[in-house]
C-alpha cells in the first residue's frame, strides 16, 4: 500500500511538471485607480479595488435589471461566451494548441451548435404560440432537433478530418476539453434562462444571495479571519464562511419580501398573442401572496409576537440563501482546484483585482443547477396556460380529438351533465 502511495505521489508531480508556465495575467488596473491608491499596502489597495468594481457591477447589474428580461438573457449569453473563452484559452496555452488544424474555428463552431439547440428548446417550450405566428418559424422549430444534430454531425466529421499522425492524443485532449467547458457553461446558462422565464425573482433572488455571500464572506474573512477552511483557497476563513452563511440568510429573506410586492419580479415572462409582445403581468400565484403563520412557541417568547405576515417565498429563500452559502462556495472552492492545476492565479485579468468572468460566476453555474432542480421539484405543478398554447399549434383534427376526449372524462366524472353529450 505505501509503494502505491509513492506511486501515485510521483505520478501527480510528474503529471505536474508536465504543465508549462503559464504568463501571469496584466494588471488591468486603470491608472487613476493606481495613483489614487498608491500609498496603502499591497492588502488595503486590493480593498478598495475589489470595492470599487464590485459596486460598479452591481450598479451596471440595476441597470440591465430595470431594462427588463431580455436584456438580462443577453447578459447571460454574453457571460456565457466570455467564461467559455476564459477556460478554452487556458487550454490553449496548456496543450500549446494554437497551431493545431481547425481546432479553434471548432471550439468556436460547437458553442454555436449547442447554443443554436439549447435556446430553440427555450423558444419552443415558452412560446409556441408566438412561433405559430410567425410562418419563417415554424420549420426551424418542427424540425429544431434534426437541424441541431446536423450541425453538430457537422462539427464531429470536421474534427476527424482534421486529425493530424502526431498530434492525435493532443487533439483529443481538447475535444474532450472542449466538451467538459460547454457542459460546465453552456447548459448551465441555459438553466439560467429558464429560471428567469419562471419569473425574474427565481433569477434574482439566487444570483444576489451568492453576490451576497461572496462579498460578505470576504469582509468577515478580511477583518476576523483567523482559522483557515480549505487548503485549495487558504484566503478561505471558517469565520469568513459562516459570517456569510447568517448574513446571506438574512439578505435572501428581506430581499425577497420586497421582490414579491411587483408582477414584474414575481410574473413569468409570456407572450401575449393579443398585444403580439411578451408581457410580464398575471395574477401572483400563493407564494407571492401574504400569509399569515403562527411562530412557534420557542420563538414567541423571544419575539414577543404569536404570528407574522409573510409571503410562502421568503421560506422558499431560506433553502435558496442556504444552498447559496454553504454548497455554493464549492463551486468556488473546485475553480481554485482548477487553477492550481494548471499553475494560474486566475482565469484571466478581465476585472481589475477580481480576476475573469469565470472567477466571479463560478458559485453562479452550481447555484443555477439547484435552482432548476428545485422549482421543478418543489414549485412547478400542471400548468393550463402552457398546456393551452400547446394544444392551439395542433392541427384542427387534432385538437378537436383532444376535445372530444376530454368532454368525454368529464362527462364520465359526472364534471358535465350527460346531456351535454353529442
Amino acid at each position: 500500500e505505501v509503494d502505491l502511495e509513492e506511486r501515485l505521489h510521483e505520478l501527480d508531480l510528474r503529471s505536474d511538471s508536465d504543465i508549462p508556465d503559464i504568463p501571469p495575467p496584466t494588471d488591468s488596473t486603470p491608472e487613476i485607480l493606481k495613483k489614487a491608491l498608491s500609498g496603502l499596502s499591497a492588502r488595503w489597495k486590493n480593498w478598495w479595488i475589489r470595492g470599487i468594481l464590485s459596486l460598479a457591477m452591481i450598479s451596471g447589474f440595476f441597470l440591465i435589471i430595470y431594462l427588463g428580461s431580455f436584456m438580462l438573457m443577453l447578459l447571460v449569453l454574453s457571460i456565457q461566451v466570455k467564461c467559455y473563452h476564459e477556460i478554452i484559452t487556458i487550454g490553449y496555452r496548456v496543450y500549446h494548441s494554437y497551431d493545431l488544424p481547425w481546432f479553434r474555428s471548432l471550439s468556436w463552431y460547437f458553442l454555436l451548435c449547442v447554443n443554436y439547440f439549447f435556446y430553440g428548446e427555450t423558444v419552443a417550450d415558452y412560446f409556441a404560440t408566438f412561433v405559430q405566428r410567425r410562418e419563417q418559424l415554424q420549420f426551424l422549430i418542427r424540425y429544431h432537433r434534426f437541424i441541431s444534430f446536423a450541425l453538430y454531425l457537422t462539427g464531429f466529421c470536421m474534427f476527424v478530418l482534421s486529425l493530424v499522425k502526431k498530434h492525435y492524443r493532443l487533439q483529443f485532449y481538447m475535444f474532450a476539453w472542449t466538451h467538459v467547458t460547454l457542459l460546465i457553461t453552456v447548459t448551465q446558462s441555459h438553466l439560467v434562462i429558464q429560471n428567469l422565464f419562471e419569473g425574474m425573482i427565481w433569477f434574482l433572488v439566487p444570483i444576489s444571495s451568492v453576490i451576497c455571500n461572496d462579498i460578505t464572506a470576504y469582509i468577515f474573512g478580511f477583518f476576523f479571519g483567523r482559522t483557515p477552511l480549505i487548503k485549495l483557497s487558504p484566503k478561505k476563513t471558517w469565520e469568513g464562511f459562516i459570517g456569510g452563511f447568517f448574513s446571506t440568510v438574512v439578505f435572501g429573506f428581506i430581499f425577497s419580501y420586497f421582490l414579491a410586492q411587483h408582477q414584474y419580479f414575481v410574473c413569468p415572462v409570456e407572450y401575449n398573442s393579443e398585444t403580439n409582445r411578451f408581457v410580464t403581468e398575471c395574477e401572483p400565484s400563493e407564494l407571492f401572496q401574504m400569509k399569515k403563520y403562527s411562530v412557534p412557541p420557542l420563538l414567541q417568547a423571544v419575539l414577543g409576537w404569536e404570528t407574522v405576515n409573510m409571503y410562502p417565498f421568503q421560506m422558499h429563500s431560506f433553502a435558496l440563501s442556504t444552498f447559496a452559502s454553504l454548497i455554493g462556495p464549492f463551486g468556488g472552492f473546485f475553480a481554485s482546484g482548477f487553477k492550481r492545476a494548471f499553475k494560474i492565479k486566475d482565469f484571466a485579468d478581465t476585472i481589475p483585482g477580481h480576476g475573469g468572468i469565470m472567477d466571479r460566476f463560478d458559485c453562479q453555474y452550481l447555484m443555477a443547477t439547484f435552482v432548476h432542480v428545485y422549482i421543478t421539484s418543489f414549485i412547478r405543478g400542471p400548468n393550463p396556460s402552457k398546456l393551452l398554447k400547446q394544444l392551439l399549434i395542433l392541427q384542427p383534427e387534432q385538437q378537436l380529438s383532444v376535445y372530444k376526449t376530454l368532454k368525454s372524462h368529464l362527462v364520465e366524472k359526472g364534471i358535465l351533465q350527460p346531456s351535454l353529450r353529442g
